[in-house]
């Protein structure tokens, strides 16, 4: 740990981007079935909604050849349009979130390797989604980059995650793994745009009162869609009391490679 911690709190600087490879190593150990542990077998993935609305239906009648799903577990994530994609390819590094298939599809699954470089040439995909994966890597300026490598030139990225630290990550928090921490948004939004991605479509989402009823729902997707435009200008990366934590909690992206 650094022993001044007060940057990373205050949002200038992302926690672990700096790291060097043995603590990356140590990272990716705590992390690499630290989220299977969380969920039980009763688990259903609870994004559907707010994917549906905020991604999938910009994307009209588009669709894809070649996917790759970073940190994409199961697969679920994409269930809303995998009809409409041939190939699916997921980077994950659990052994316990894998499925053989989804739908009609076969997925193929790949390890990722601890340094944050991906195994596939450049170029490969024009489809890549990234949701509530970053925040869970040390390194995350590397990831970006490389997949912004793998994207083809008018392929599409989808981004979500957390700009808020989501508690004390130096202590245990209650349902979270022990690594995971939110991305300051305009550092998020500073490496993202930086790799030649423009942004077509970003939204601030996931207020905590419609965050704790259900971000499957189409109208409370709408409302939290509202309740955190209200709010984006109480934005804190570390909120310290319940007014500071009244504020959207992620951010969202749809990005196409230049």
């Amino acid at each position: 740990m650094h022993k001044d911690l007060d940057t990373y709190f205050s949002g200038k600087k992302i926690y672990g981007d700096d790291f060097g490879l043995e603590k990356i190593r140590e990272w990716f150990e705590d992390e690499e079935e630290a989220y299977s542990e969380l969920i039980d077998e009763d688990y259903t993935y609870e994004f559907h909604g707010l994917n549906k609305y905020h991604f999938y239906s910009k994307l009209g009648h588009k669709s894809f050849k070649k996917a790759l799903l970073f940190g994409g577990a199961q697969g679920y994530e994409v269930l809303p349009i995998i009809e409409k994609i041939d190939e699916i390819n997921i980077v994950d590094p659990s052994e316990n979130l894998k499925n053989d298939r989804l739908g009609s599809k076969t997925l193929k699954y790949f390890k990722p390797s601890i340094g944050g470089k991906l195994a596939f040439e450049e170029d490969s995909f024009d489809l890549v989604t990234c949701f509530g994966v970053l925040h869970h890597i040390p390194n995350v300026s590397l990831v970006i980059s490389e997949l912004a490598r793998v994207l083809q030139p008018g392929g599409l990225l989808l981004v979500r995650e957390p700009i808020i630290t989501m508690g004390d990550w130096r202590g245990e928090r209650k349902g979270l793994t022990k690594r995971e921490r939110g991305i300051p948004v305009n550092l998020l939004r500073k490496k993202l745009t930086g790799e030649g991605l423009k942004i077509v479509y970003e939204k601030k989402v996931v207020f905590p009162i419609t965050r704790r009823i259900s971000l499957n729902n189409r109208f409370l997707v709408m409302m939290d869609s509202l309740l955190s435009t209200m709010f984006s200008w109480n934005y804190n990366y570390h909120p310290k009391n319940i007014f500071q934590k009244l504020q959207p909690g992620a951010a969202i992206y749809i990005l196409e490679k230049k």
